[in-house]
């Protein structure tokens, strides 16, 4: 699914994924939807964080 990043991504790569913006990246990781963890001033996403986000989505689709 996402082989071609790393096991940790950073908030730039996670926009990538989902193919929004930085600012809606930031978004989600500042409002808790993703998990992550801060080192320093860095924003880390544990790559099983965004799996869990996007697996999740199938739950929550309305017919």
């Amino acid at each position: 699914m996402l082989n071609k990043y790393p096991d940790v991504l950073t908030v730039e790569q996670l926009a990538q994924v989902l193919g929004v913006g930085k600012n809606s990246a930031y978004k989600l990781v500042n409002n808790r939807v993703i998990g992550h963890v801060k080192v320093g001033k860095k924003t880390l996403i544990p790559k099983a964080c965004v799996i869990d986000y996007l697996e999740s989505a199938r739950y929550n689709v309305k017919m």
